[in-house]
């Protein structure tokens, strides 16, 4: 999700909840303690020179039950770290504490809520790094024929 979708998103909802990947919901209590940005520079295992810029959000539980982020709220953050920072229309990760460590999350919009998304690791390289290519086969041409094995046949 982009910033510009989040604050679209923000814009047309009353109460912010988040849903973990899990199903549970982030505690309606938390706070946005972080919006900045997060620049990684390296280089892929074929060599390559990257570059990655995203939006950073870390969510906070904090014993503060009487106070709620407010969608308006999170969007005058929002802005403020836009017009702070520079950071543009950038895809957002989020942080969020895990069991024992923080956790980044990607971020969608389904049923007027929001869900942190699982990533998942890959290699970028493919091309370069010797892994062969998965390559998909048709179950289709693989039809039993009389000569197959059939249960009782005594050919396994």
């Amino acid at each position: 999700m982009l910033l510009s979708e989040i604050k679209a998103f923000l814009a047309s909802t009353e109460t912010l909840l988040i849903n973990l990947p899990d199903g549970t919901r982030v505690p309606a209590h938390f706070h946005v303690t972080e919006v900045g940005e997060v620049t990684k520079n390296f280089i892929d295992c074929g060599g390559k020179l990257r570059n990655e810029r995203k939006a950073n959000f870390q969510l906070w539980n904090a014993d503060d039950y009487d106070h709620r982020l407010h969608p308006g709220k999170l969007i005058s953050i929002i802005e403020l770290a836009q017009s702070k920072l520079g950071l543009g229309d950038l895809e957002i990760e989020v942080e969020y504490q895990g069991e024992d460590s923080i956790v980044k999350y990607g971020l969608e919009a389904r049923n007027g809520e929001l869900y942190l998304a699982g990533k998942q690791t890959a290699c970028l390289a493919l091309e370069a790094c010797g892994v062969p290519e998965k390559k998909a086969i048709d179950l289709s041409a693989m039809v039993a024929t009389s000569a197959s094995c059939t249960p009782g046949g005594g050919c396994c």
